[in-house]
């Protein structure tokens, strides 16, 4: 290091942004913006003696004051590292501002020497950058700024001392004692260096030759201390001054160095030496301990604190949050229970304890509106969800009843939920419950459990990131239950207004208020659904759609939705009411309408065949048709060039589109109907066909899947008086044919079927009953009186009328007893072109669901006992009626 430097008159000045070289110090920095670049070539570059270059402390105008001139310049910013002489440095790119940004210079800076140059150029733009290894001189103080080109120069006068000033301070009591109290301390900052590093021998060096006024410089320049720091040692031009200052700074680094000592001590005597990784993160732990400083940034712990703070739980449940994790920042990461623990509080500070969405201002007209533009039909369960709307707009905080909608697949039941929720203006769940057997999908596992996780509830909340919102329990009838637990039980507490309030998870081992969701639940049946649960349910049923309400359906709904799924319109495929009146009629007879959708799909599929294959035949040109002139038509015939027309802003992209069609549209008939969809599944000659003999009754059944029409076929044949029955049958319609047969040869005289008493009506015959589709399961005791009807038919050898359809329980006596189910039964009658229907007297009041179109096309027969229904089942009435002793 050179004794004395003699700086010249002005200097070129590279700004340092928020740092500082002092004297002694060596750095590395990174070139890139116009102005350093051309001040390096300039300056040192194409120079043949390394030149000198000022740094001077530069500082944004938004942080201080201005402390020396202020120029509104681009200029550049380094972040150096300085180490002591001889070491290498890290590569720092110089941070360029906008052109705009107020600076504020330092008036003191440090004359620095070029070490080492290296020119690079980037690829692929081709920008020249420099690298400049930078060594630190002397101070100067600056007279003048100006600028030169691109970078500034400025006029300075040297601050460093002659040697005979020089010497004069040395000899100074006050500066002896100070060298020697810096010497002692940077000593002993050399010997605990020693002992972590093993490098303080060149370090031991610079203290017997290197004056101490500019040791002081280096020491401090290779210490992390803050920008205001570092200025001051820069302004510390005399050496007693700086002395203090730098033996102030040692002293402190000295300090937490044997600081850091004791904590690795403290650390050590708790662990073995084996354990390396849980070594390093005591000692981070106690640094920050020490240090009493938890960076949020870094410590996820601290984050999780602090979500779990804002989460807002109740106080006994964030007591019991802090207490977890109080246990969790006592754990180390590879301690079995860390990763379930923390989970644990993660779900703890995610559930919505509070955060509730806002409801929108309850417009009963409008939801009504939304309603029918959602689903047609359904009027009963339209009135009373706008009942609910209504209770809830009068009384928002009270607790309404949990609805259940109940009816056969494809009705509607899952959209009419989310359509509750967009009513309200609240958030929408699904919580599958099909197939569900463990209790714990309900309640969550115990925390104990390997893979141990939330109930499907709270994992719902979670996610839907509300405490209110509406949450639609699907398929709750399809619940099992096992050696795991029964989840319809479960469900209790959740459907329970009373108790949901403080709804216990298994996971969470914490109450959770499940008070202000709203739930929703549907089903295919009712029978399997446990009665407590369904007593906490109010059920409303859809029973079904009659043939009208389907066409309807098909028109304003499935028929627009299809054409979109498929990418067609009404331009490519036309499918006219006639032509959907027979898929109804000839290829579905479900309650709901998603065959009908798949059938209504199959169509648009074959059309959208048509419309690809005629597509790639049109001429290049089909899209200006309709945009192009004849002229434009003429240059591209010609083919010479290409010809552009530029569209007018009026035209609508649906104008642009309608350019791309076919000739004309497709539209739908019957030829179209029997080639895509198949010869007709169903005809109204079936009833007529399968009654065309005596022994064959019509039925009305319910299934899952709505009413259906079930035939009753009974034969006789020589044997030993036996009963046999077919079809898949359960046990109460088993009992149901015994009851049948008795009643049937208990009044076999008074019907004329034998000619005196006593003779048994089964004297060398059999009698075989069965019920066709033998595949389906069939049972209950709806099926009485058809029973009865197709054995006197049998034993009368009179046919049945093929247009009446009968449905009733019967009892030992003949009386005639109520069925469920009455409105999907006379639909489905309906849906196979039956016109007369018997029905139980006490079934006459559910006839008000059945809609009027149904009934008005329709002849309803009530029966009281078994003979009013065999005076209706056949033509002409009963032929016995005046031999009955009744």
């Amino acid at each position: 290091m050179a004794e004395s430097v003699e700086l010249p008159s002005r200097l070129a000045i590279l700004p340092f942004r928020n740092k500082v070289l002092l004297p002694g110090a060596i750095i590395r920095i990174r070139c890139t913006s116009p102005s350093s670049v051309k001040l390096v070539e300039q300056e040192l570059w194409q120079r043949e003696e390394k030149g000198l270059i000022g740094i001077l402390p530069v500082r944004d105008a938004a942080e201080i004051k201005p402390l020396g001139p202020v120029v509104s310049q681009g200029t550049d910013s380094v972040d150096q590292s300085a180490k002591v002489l001889g070491g290498s440095s890290d590569s720092h790119k110089l941070e360029t501002k906008k052109p705009n940004d107020v600076v504020h210079w330092h008036s003191r800076g440090v004359a620095a020497r070029a070490l080492h140059l290296s020119r690079g150029v980037e690829k692929p733009s081709g920008r020249v950058t420099y690298i400049v290894v930078l060594e630190g001189l002397c101070r100067f103080s600056v007279q003048e700024l100006s600028t030169r080109g691109t970078y500034h120069t400025a006029r300075i006068s040297s601050l460093e001392m002659t040697k005979t000033e020089m010497e004069q301070v040395e000899q100074d009591p006050d500066f002896i004692m100070l060298s020697r109290q810096f010497k002692a301390t940077a000593m002993e900052l050399i010997s605990a260096l020693e002992l972590k590093q093993k490098t303080g021998g060149r370090t031991k060096v610079l203290l017997d030759t290197v004056p101490v006024h500019k040791l002081a410089d280096i020491f401090v320049a290779s210490f992390e201390i803050s920008f205001e720091e570092q200025l001051s040692m820069l302004d510390s031009v005399d050496p007693k001054v700086r002395l203090s200052k730098a033996t102030e700074l040692v002293d402190r680094h000295l300090q937490s160095i044997r600081v850091a000592e004791k904590i690795s001590q403290k650390v050590e005597g708790q662990l073995s030496k084996s354990q390396k990784e849980f070594l390093l993160r005591q000692q981070m732990r106690a640094i920050k301990e020490e240090l009493g400083d938890n960076d949020d940034d870094e410590d996820d712990l601290v984050a999780l604190e602090r979500k779990m703070q804002g989460a807002g739980m109740p106080q006994n449940i964030w007591k019991h949050a802090h207490r977890e994790l109080r246990r969790l920042k006592k754990m180390q990461p590879q301690q079995p229970g860390y990763t379930s623990s923390r989970v644990y509080l993660e779900l703890l500070a995610d559930l919505p304890w509070q955060r509730a969405s806002e409801e929108l201002e309850l417009d009963l007209r409008a939801a009504r509106k939304r309603l029918d533009s959602d689903h047609y039909g359904l009027a009963k369960v339209k009135q009373r969800i706008i009942e609910y709307l209504a209770v809830r707009k009068l009384k928002p905080d009270a607790r309404g009843p949990v609805l259940c909608f109940v009816g056969p697949p494809g009705v509607g039941k899952t959209s009419l939920a989310s359509s509750i929720a967009a009513a309200l203006g609240r958030k929408f769940v699904r919580i599958s419950l099909g197939g569900v057997k463990d209790e714990a999908d309900i309640r969550g596992h115990r925390r104990t459990y390997v893979g141990s996780m939330p109930g499907r509830l709270i994992d719902g909340l979670k996610r839907v990131a509300v405490c209110n919102p509406v949450m639609l329990l699907d398929e709750v009838d399809k619940t099992g239950s096992d050696v795991r637990g029964d989840p319809a039980s479960a469900l209790l507490e959740v459907l329970d207004p009373e108790q949901n309030k403080t709804f216990n998870d298994h996971y969470l081992n914490v109450p959770f208020d499940l008070s202000k969701v709203i739930f929703v639940a549907t089903a295919n049946r009712m029978q399997p659904i446990p009665p407590p649960l369904l007593d906490r349910m109010e059920v409303i049923e859809l029973p079904g759609y009659t043939p009208e309400e389907k066409l309807q359906i098909a028109m304003h709904h499935l028929i627009p939705r299809v054409l979109d799924q498929h990418g067609l319109s009404s331009e490519f495929l036309q499918v006219p009411e006639e032509m959907v009146k027979l898929v109804i009629q000839r290829y579905t007879r479900e309650a709901g309408v998603r065959n009908l959708e798949r059938n209504l799909a199959a169509l648009a599929r074959a059309a959208a065949v048509k419309v690809a294959e005629q597509e790639q035949v049109v001429p290049l040109n089909k899209g200006m048709r309709g945009l192009a002139t004849p002229l434009m038509e003429n240059r591209l015939a010609d083919s010479t060039e290409v010809e552009m027309e530029v569209i007018p802003m009026g035209v609508n992209s649906r104008e642009i589109s309608n350019t791309f069609k076919i000739a004309s549209p497709l539209i739908v008939d019957e030829a179209m109907l029997e080639k895509v969809l198949g010869p007709p599944r169903f005809d109204d000659r079936e009833a007529a066909d399968r009654v065309s003999t005596p022994g064959v009754s019509v039925g009305l059944v319910w299934t899952s899947f709505g009413g259906e029409v079930q035939f009753v076929e009974a034969t006789a044949m020589a044997g030993k008086g036996e009963l046999h029955l077919t079809g898949q049958l359960g046990d109460v319609i088993k009992e149901s044919a015994q009851i049948a047969l008795t009643w049937v040869r208990a009044r076999a005289t008074d019907f004329g079927l034998a000619t005196a008493d006593g003779i048994n009506l089964l004297e060398g015959r059999d009698v075989h009953v069965h019920f066709p589709a033998g595949a389906v399961p069939k049972d209950g005791p709806s099926a009485g009186v058809t029973l009865v009807t197709a054995l006197v038919s049998l034993f009368s050898k009179k046919r049945v009328r093929s247009d009446t359809a009968m449905t009733g329980e019967m009892t030992l006596r003949g009386l005639v007893l109520p069925v469920g189910g009455v409105k999907d039964k006379v639909l489905a009658a309906h849906r196979h072109g039956i016109k007369r229907v018997i029905l139980p007297e006490r079934n006459l009041k559910d006839l008000v669901e059945v809609p009027s179109s149904v009934l008005a096309n329709m002849e309803i027969l009530i029966a009281k006992r078994m003979e009013d229904v065999l005076d209706n089942a056949f033509e002409g009435g009963c032929p016995w009626r005046q031999h009955s002793k009744l």
